[in-house]
Protein backbone atom coordinates (compact mmCIF):
# COMPACT_ATOMS: atom_id res chain seq x y z
CA UNK A 1 0.00 0.00 0.00
CA UNK A 2 1.03 3.59 -0.44
CA UNK A 3 2.40 4.96 2.64
CA UNK A 4 0.99 8.74 3.57
CA UNK A 5 0.43 10.15 7.03
CA UNK A 6 -3.07 9.71 8.50
CA UNK A 7 -4.46 12.14 10.85
CA UNK A 8 -1.28 14.12 11.21
CA UNK A 9 -0.15 17.93 10.30
CA UNK A 10 1.83 19.34 7.48
CA UNK A 11 5.48 19.96 8.37
CA UNK A 12 5.34 23.61 8.43
CA UNK A 13 2.62 23.60 10.29
CA UNK A 14 4.35 22.84 13.78
CA UNK A 15 7.72 25.29 12.87
CA UNK A 16 6.48 28.45 14.55
CA UNK A 17 5.31 26.05 17.79
CA UNK A 18 9.07 24.86 17.64
CA UNK A 19 10.96 27.75 17.77
CA UNK A 20 8.63 29.06 20.52
CA UNK A 21 9.47 25.73 22.59
CA UNK A 22 13.14 26.27 22.14
CA UNK A 23 13.32 30.03 21.27
CA UNK A 24 10.72 31.99 23.64
CA UNK A 25 12.50 35.07 25.15
CA UNK A 26 13.55 39.35 24.05
CA UNK A 27 16.90 41.84 24.53
CA UNK A 28 15.19 45.34 25.11
CA UNK A 29 13.72 45.67 21.42
CA UNK A 30 16.29 46.82 20.00
CA UNK A 31 15.34 46.46 16.23
CA UNK A 32 17.90 45.77 13.82
CA UNK A 33 16.29 46.38 10.60
CA UNK A 34 19.38 46.36 8.35
CA UNK A 35 20.00 42.69 8.50
CA UNK A 36 18.66 40.81 5.57
CA UNK A 37 15.60 38.14 6.15
CA UNK A 38 16.92 34.71 6.15
CA UNK A 39 17.22 32.28 2.92
CA UNK A 40 13.53 30.72 1.98
CA UNK A 41 12.43 27.26 3.25
CA UNK A 42 13.93 23.94 1.52
CA UNK A 43 11.80 20.90 1.56
CA UNK A 44 12.80 17.53 0.51
CA UNK A 45 10.56 14.01 0.34
CA UNK A 46 12.73 10.78 0.00
CA UNK A 47 10.82 7.40 -0.45
CA UNK A 48 11.69 3.78 0.02
CA UNK A 49 10.08 0.42 -0.47
CA UNK A 50 10.71 -3.08 -1.36
CA UNK A 51 9.25 -4.38 -4.44
CA UNK A 52 6.02 -6.64 -3.82
CA UNK A 53 6.15 -6.02 0.08
CA UNK A 54 3.24 -3.64 1.24
CA UNK A 55 4.05 -0.37 2.77
CA UNK A 56 7.83 1.33 2.89
CA UNK A 57 9.03 4.74 4.38
CA UNK A 58 8.54 8.57 3.49
CA UNK A 59 10.66 10.55 4.90
CA UNK A 60 9.65 14.39 4.37
CA UNK A 61 12.70 17.05 5.55
CA UNK A 62 11.64 21.01 5.70
CA UNK A 63 14.44 23.52 6.28
CA UNK A 64 13.85 26.69 7.49
CA UNK A 65 15.47 29.72 9.47
CA UNK A 66 14.69 32.87 10.72
CA UNK A 67 16.88 36.17 11.72
CA UNK A 68 16.77 37.66 15.08
CA UNK A 69 15.69 40.92 15.30
CA UNK A 70 14.50 41.68 19.01
CA UNK A 71 15.43 40.54 22.12
CA UNK A 72 13.91 41.53 25.21
CA UNK A 73 16.12 40.01 27.96
CA UNK A 74 13.68 40.99 31.04
CA UNK A 75 10.56 38.83 29.47
CA UNK A 76 12.80 36.40 27.77
CA UNK A 77 11.34 36.71 24.12
CA UNK A 78 12.61 36.94 20.54
CA UNK A 79 11.58 38.83 17.76
CA UNK A 80 12.24 36.61 14.32
CA UNK A 81 12.25 37.54 10.70
CA UNK A 82 10.88 34.59 8.95
CA UNK A 83 11.70 34.17 4.85
CA UNK A 84 8.64 36.09 3.42
CA UNK A 85 9.33 38.87 5.44
CA UNK A 86 6.80 37.97 8.61
CA UNK A 87 7.71 39.08 11.72
CA UNK A 88 6.85 36.51 14.84
CA UNK A 89 7.25 36.69 18.91
CA UNK A 90 8.02 33.83 20.43
CA UNK A 91 9.12 33.35 24.58
CA UNK A 92 11.79 31.35 25.31
CA UNK A 93 11.45 28.78 28.24
CA UNK A 94 14.40 28.64 30.72
CA UNK A 95 15.39 25.30 29.89
CA UNK A 96 16.81 26.92 27.04
CA UNK A 97 19.96 27.98 29.27
CA UNK A 98 21.60 29.60 26.58
CA UNK A 99 19.06 31.99 25.88
CA UNK A 100 22.02 35.35 27.27
CA UNK A 101 24.18 33.99 24.04
CA UNK A 102 21.75 35.10 21.74
CA UNK A 103 22.02 38.40 19.88
CA UNK A 104 20.33 40.19 17.58
CA UNK A 105 21.64 39.51 13.88
CA UNK A 106 21.86 35.86 14.76
CA UNK A 107 20.30 32.99 12.67
CA UNK A 108 18.14 30.62 13.58
CA UNK A 109 17.58 27.44 11.91
CA UNK A 110 15.30 24.80 12.62
CA UNK A 111 15.40 21.22 10.20
CA UNK A 112 12.25 18.87 11.00
CA UNK A 113 12.01 15.93 10.14
CA UNK A 114 9.17 13.90 9.45
CA UNK A 115 9.27 9.91 8.68
CA UNK A 116 6.51 7.83 8.30
CA UNK A 117 7.20 3.97 8.08
CA UNK A 118 4.08 1.72 7.29
CA UNK A 119 4.31 -2.16 7.44
CA UNK A 120 1.81 -5.14 7.77
CA UNK A 121 1.57 -6.75 11.27
CA UNK A 122 1.51 -10.03 10.07
CA UNK A 123 3.07 -11.94 12.86
CA UNK A 124 1.17 -9.79 15.78
CA UNK A 125 4.46 -8.78 17.13
CA UNK A 126 4.32 -5.26 17.06
CA UNK A 127 4.62 -2.91 20.34
CA UNK A 128 1.32 -1.38 21.26
CA UNK A 129 0.24 1.85 19.88
CA UNK A 130 1.37 4.94 21.93
CA UNK A 131 3.86 7.85 21.74
CA UNK A 132 6.90 8.60 23.09
CA UNK A 133 9.06 11.92 23.15
CA UNK A 134 12.73 13.05 23.93
CA UNK A 135 14.56 16.45 24.95
CA UNK A 136 17.98 17.28 24.46
CA UNK A 137 19.09 20.62 24.72
CA UNK A 138 22.42 22.49 24.31
CA UNK A 139 24.54 22.08 28.26
CA UNK A 140 25.58 25.20 29.67
CA UNK A 141 27.67 27.80 27.34
CA UNK A 142 27.83 25.70 24.29
CA UNK A 143 25.82 26.88 21.11
CA UNK A 144 22.48 27.82 21.57
CA UNK A 145 20.15 24.79 20.29
CA UNK A 146 18.61 21.77 20.78
CA UNK A 147 16.64 18.72 19.37
CA UNK A 148 13.37 17.83 20.13
CA UNK A 149 12.06 14.03 18.90
CA UNK A 150 8.30 12.67 18.98
CA UNK A 151 7.31 9.08 17.89
CA UNK A 152 3.62 8.06 17.32
CA UNK A 153 2.51 4.60 16.57
CA UNK A 154 -1.00 3.57 15.23
CA UNK A 155 -2.51 0.35 14.38
CA UNK A 156 -5.38 0.33 11.76
CA UNK A 157 -6.96 -2.82 10.62
CA UNK A 158 -8.00 -3.66 6.61
CA UNK A 159 -12.18 -4.18 6.47
CA UNK A 160 -12.41 -3.87 3.04
CA UNK A 161 -10.16 -5.06 0.19
CA UNK A 162 -11.51 -3.51 -3.89
CA UNK A 163 -9.24 -5.50 -6.32
CA UNK A 164 -10.71 -3.50 -9.22
CA UNK A 165 -9.97 -0.15 -8.20
CA UNK A 166 -6.32 -1.31 -6.21
CA UNK A 167 -7.73 0.08 -2.31
CA UNK A 168 -7.80 -1.05 0.69
CA UNK A 169 -10.03 0.37 3.40
CA UNK A 170 -8.24 0.37 7.00
CA UNK A 171 -10.53 0.94 10.98
CA UNK A 172 -8.34 2.86 13.27
CA UNK A 173 -9.21 2.22 16.98
CA UNK A 174 -11.11 5.12 17.13
CA UNK A 175 -13.44 3.73 15.14
CA UNK A 176 -12.79 6.29 12.37
CA UNK A 177 -11.78 4.62 8.19
CA UNK A 178 -9.66 5.91 5.63
CA UNK A 179 -9.53 4.43 2.24
CA UNK A 180 -6.33 4.30 0.95
CA UNK A 181 -4.76 3.45 -3.34
CA UNK A 182 -2.52 0.33 -3.47
CA UNK A 183 0.61 0.25 -5.41
CA UNK A 184 0.74 -1.79 -8.77
CA UNK A 185 3.29 -4.01 -7.73
CA UNK A 186 1.58 -5.28 -4.80
CA UNK A 187 -0.67 -8.95 -5.44
CA UNK A 188 -3.96 -8.35 -3.92
CA UNK A 189 -5.01 -11.61 -4.34
CA UNK A 190 -2.46 -12.77 -1.09
CA UNK A 191 -3.94 -10.02 0.99
CA UNK A 192 -6.69 -10.37 3.12
CA UNK A 193 -9.28 -8.83 5.65
CA UNK A 194 -8.59 -8.86 9.09
CA UNK A 195 -4.89 -7.95 8.65
CA UNK A 196 -3.28 -5.48 11.00
CA UNK A 197 -1.63 -2.39 9.60
CA UNK A 198 1.25 -0.27 11.77
CA UNK A 199 1.83 3.33 11.07
CA UNK A 200 4.73 4.84 13.00
CA UNK A 201 5.40 8.50 12.51
CA UNK A 202 8.63 9.88 14.25
CA UNK A 203 9.09 14.07 14.44
CA UNK A 204 12.07 15.38 15.00
CA UNK A 205 13.35 18.91 15.19
CA UNK A 206 17.04 20.46 15.59
CA UNK A 207 17.31 24.18 16.09
CA UNK A 208 20.71 25.70 16.17
CA UNK A 209 21.88 29.49 16.15
CA UNK A 210 24.28 30.82 13.88
CA UNK A 211 26.10 33.37 14.84
CA UNK A 212 26.61 36.48 12.42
Amino acid sequence: MKTKPVHHEPLTAIVVSILALLFVGFLTLTVCSAKSPPPPAKKTRSTDFQEGVPGGVIIDTLDVSARVIAIDTSKRKLTLLGPDGDKSTVKVGPEAVNFDQIRVGDLVRATVTEALVVYLDEEGASAPDGSAAAVVLAPKGAQPGGIVAETVQVTAKVIAIDQTNRTATLQFEDGSSKIFPVRDDIDLSRRKVGEKVVFQVTEMIAISVEKQ
